[in-house]
């Protein structure tokens, strides 16, 4: 079972707009949701599931806004949830920035959206490029005579449009991975994992069939293949046009893609990964008076990578006054409402080594001490490189006229929740980058310097 109806509500939990979907759970219930929500916040309780009797409220906010559905039965939560997600996705596509004022401004298209978003409780159609075919922002101007409903709404393949041309047909490809990881002061990784998505940028005319090749371990094992440069995904998620069955049966990734921008696939590997930017950090103390932080920051990565756009974040005690900065690269800055100094490095080669030393006066040392000190934070990406070292074998693409057409790869690498720890505590746009061309059936991955 899925959902009974759906709110939007405002910051003081005002209903804004609501869809009822089955009737069988009365539209006042809503009134019990934010004194229920305030209850358990004050408790230190809140969960994304708040239960009034017999109903349920599924719920997330978003900027100034709650988003609520109601159910009475056992729902399928994961379903709930992904249908919120997804709906503040459409509304933002549609009103570029989704807060009460734009709900406020656009009731009526608001209204067709949630008839043709969810029906009967269970989510219909979702794609806002679809969506955005028949419903527009005149939606409410359109003449009755005319046909609103396009044809791949009733379509096997609902998420793209028939007739689609272009004069050169593309696909672009992005893989890219965060990295996770929590270092102590020891230099031991706590936390290590790495999450990766694949993402297209599609071009292509037509109704044309992608097949994609990785270098996965159960492909490989599956052929006969050597394992030496295979990976392990876990947790594989793949957009609604990929072939599941077929994926089960032989690992082959064979889709229909949507037209533009879309997620593929996501994965996850719980893996050891050495910390790429290793951070070494002295703190000295004088007279409770001042303080020096010496930072080092040295790239424990292949020395033809470069990291761009490398964010430092040094937390400071809060009473820290007077900052002066020395670096041997980049700059410093104190943000003294966050507490914190940014070295800011615009491009970090592999196998550098680089200093930052801070100084701060400081009335008092104590008080330092009892807030005791967050992780240093680290920010960077790495184009040209994987951690895991996936890797794409090749793109084939199958389409009845027979048209040629170029797929191009890229990789990044980036930092996702990177911390390192202090000794005691602890248990501007990147430039852009260019693709490579990846030739139909190539099994020598393109870009093995980097990866291994």
């Amino acid at each position: 079972m899925s959902a009974s109806a759906v709110f939007i509500l405002d910051v003081k939990g005002k209903p804004l707009i609501s869809r009822n979907y089955k009737g069988d759970v009365a539209m006042s219930e809503i009134e019990h949701f934010m004194p229920l929500l305030m209850q358990r916040e004050e408790e230190g309780a809140l969960t994304p599931l708040l239960s009034h009797g017999r109903v349920h409220f599924l719920w997330i906010k978003y900027s100034n806004l709650y988003l609520v559905a109601t159910t009475l039965k056992n729902a399928n939560a994961s379903l709930v949830y992904s249908f919120l997600y997804k709906t503040v996705e459409v509304f933002s596509e549609y009103f570029k920035e989704l807060e009460e004022e734009s709900i406020r401004d656009n009731f009526v298209i608001i209204y067709e959206l949630l008839d043709e978003l969810m029906d009967f409780g269970f989510p219909q159609t979702t794609d806002s490029k679809i969506l955005q075919e028949y419903i527009t922002q005149q939606g409410n101007k359109l003449e009755t005579g005319k046909s609103r409903v396009p044809p791949t709404v009733t379509n096997a393949v609902s998420w793209r449009s028939e007739g689609i041309k272009y004069k050169k047909n593309e696909v672009f490809i992005d893989v890219i991975e965060s990295v996770n990881l929590l270092v102590n002061a020891n230099g031991s990784v706590l936390l290590s994992e790495i999450v990766g998505t694949i993402k297209l940028k599609v071009f292509l005319s037509g109704m044309p069939e992608l097949r994609l090749g990785l270098n996965d371990r159960v492909l490989f094992e599956l052929t006969g293949r050597s394992k030496n440069k295979s990976v392990e995904l876990e947790d594989v998620k793949f957009h609604q046009c990929v072939r599941l069955s077929r994926f089960d049966n032989d690992r082959t990734i064979s889709f229909i893609p949507p037209d533009g921008d879309f997620e593929l696939m996501s994965y996850r590997l719980s893996t050891q990964v050495k910390p790429l930017i290793w951070i070494e950090s002295v703190i000295e103390k004088f007279s409770h008076s001042r303080v020096e932080i010496m930072v080092k920051a040295k790239g424990q990565f292949k020395k033809q990578s470069v990291a761009n756009s490398v964010e430092i974040s040094v937390p400071v005690p809060s009473d820290a006054d007077s900052p002066r900065f020395k670096t041997s690269v980049g700059s410093a800055k104190y943000v003294p409402e966050k507490n914190v100094v940014i070295w800011s490095i615009k491009s970090f080669p592999g196998g550098k080594e680089y200093l930052m030393r801070a100084h701060f006066g400081l009335p008092s040392v104590e008080k330092e001490e009892v807030e005791g000190r967050p992780p240093i934070g680290v920010k960077f990406e790495i184009p040209y490189f994987t951690v895991s070292g996936i890797q794409v074998r090749y793109m084939k693409i199958i389409e009845k006229s027979g048209y040629q057409a170029l797929p191009w790869v890229r990789y990044i690498t980036q930092s996702g929740g990177w911390e390192e720890c202090f000794p005691g505590s602890c248990p501007s746009p990147p430039p852009p980058i260019l693709y490579e061309e990846i030739e139909e059936g190539l099994e020598v991955p393109l870009m093995s310097a980097f990866v291994q």
